[in-house]
């Protein structure tokens, strides 16, 4: 593991342009409840039958009940050493991006820059009834929420997590940079289980393009048998030790 370590490091020091795709493993050690591991059920429902459009439809108020959990849970969390190694790096490079398919926002809190959260933010906001189409949602930090399901300021209606969905696009500004950020030299994959497209996809295409492609994870994933170089462990062990080597 050492050499890849060193191996990966070599890299990064020659690297300009960085690209970082981070998922729920980064933020694991910082507490926050894994979307597929033990902590995926909740009240004997999996949260891929509550992220949904058409669950939303059906009973807002049990959706609600979900993410204003997940809101109590992740307000307890803090960036661990994962997150403030690659907030380091954004600062650092000439150019870095990061793509997190995250919604906790703990990247944000750890000062990333250059960052696009492909999936939303669980504390913002948007119109159900998209009254407001278009513009951005808004921002809601409080714990707990209050009123559930909440309610639109702009006309009263229901509001919804603006984050995206299974079922939905991924907003066409995040899609673009994410696309963009594919043209690097270096693409690094962290704690992403590799199967939730088109994020799965982002690494084949920086590979396409020419860039050394690397994957830091617990276990092995899809990406795993096609990248230039997988490293078995924490996103919260390993990157302090790439760091160290740079």
């Amino acid at each position: 593991m050492t050499s890849d370590l060193r191996a990966l490091a070599t890299r990064l020091r020659n690297a300009r342009r960085l690209t970082i795709l981070t998922g729920a493993g980064v933020s694991a050690a910082s507490g926050v409840p894994t979307f597929r591991g033990q902590d995926g059920l909740w009240r004997q429902h999996r949260p891929e039958d509550l992220a949904t459009p058409e669950a939303f439809g059906r009973d807002p108020r049990l959706v609600w009940e979900w993410y204003a959990w997940r809101r109590e849970k992740i307000a307890l969390c803090r960036p661990n050493a994962a997150h403030e190694v690659i907030a380091a790096w954004s600062r650092a490079f000439p150019e870095c991006q990061v793509v997190t398919q995250n919604v906790d926002d703990l990247h944000v809190g750890a000062g990333t820059r250059n960052l696009t959260r492909i999936h939303g933010s669980i504390w913002e906001l948007s119109c159900w009834d998209g009254c407001a189409k278009g513009a951005p949602g808004w921002r809601d930090e409080r714990v707990p929420l209050g009123e559930l399901p909440p309610r639109c300021p702009h006309c009263g209606g229901l509001a919804r997590p603006a984050v995206v969905w299974f079922g939905e696009a991924l907003g066409g500004g995040n899609l673009r940079a994410a696309i963009e950020a594919t043209a690097c030299d270096l693409f690094l994959t962290v704690g992403t289980s590799a199967v939730v497209y088109p994020a799965a996809g982002l690494v084949e295409e920086a590979r396409r393009q020419g860039a050394f492609t690397a994957e830091i994870n617990l276990e092995e994933t899809p990406a795993s048998g096609t990248v230039d170089l997988t490293v078995r462990g924490g996103a919260e062990v390993l990157l302090p030790r790439v760091a160290e080597l740079l």
